[in-house]
């Protein structure tokens, strides 16, 4: 069977405490946040930082009215401190998967 050279390729990025928005239009956030911290719930990582950029608001307006309906989410801590982005970045407190316990399913 030969593989389909129309499908465009997975690429896989290493799960980390930092997410950089700066390549993803707003429109982009709605599944791509969720999904991010299902994966890091997953890993045990519950403290990530956000990186929405200082630009004109759009992006952190639509980054911090999602945050605000996940459940996932358990505090958020914006601006961000002088040497974690400012006002360009925030900080997100996630709430442990049931079952979890540093990465690992109990």
């Amino acid at each position: 069977m030969e593989e389909d050279e129309s499908a465009p390729e997975v690429i896989e990025h290493p799960i980390g405490p930092e997410l950089d928005l700066h390549t993803f239009r707003p429109g982009e956030i709605g599944s791509l946040l969720p999904e991010y911290f299902i994966e890091c719930r997953k890993r045990g990582i519950l403290q990530v930082r956000i990186i929405h950029g200082k630009g004109t608001g759009t992006l952190r307006t639509g980054v911090h009215q999602l945050l605000a309906k996940l459940p996932e989410v358990a505090q958020i801590i914006w601006p961000a401190d002088e040497t974690s982005g400012s006002w360009g970045a925030t900080w997100v407190l996630l709430r442990p998967l049931p079952g979890y316990s540093k990465g690992k399913v109990q």
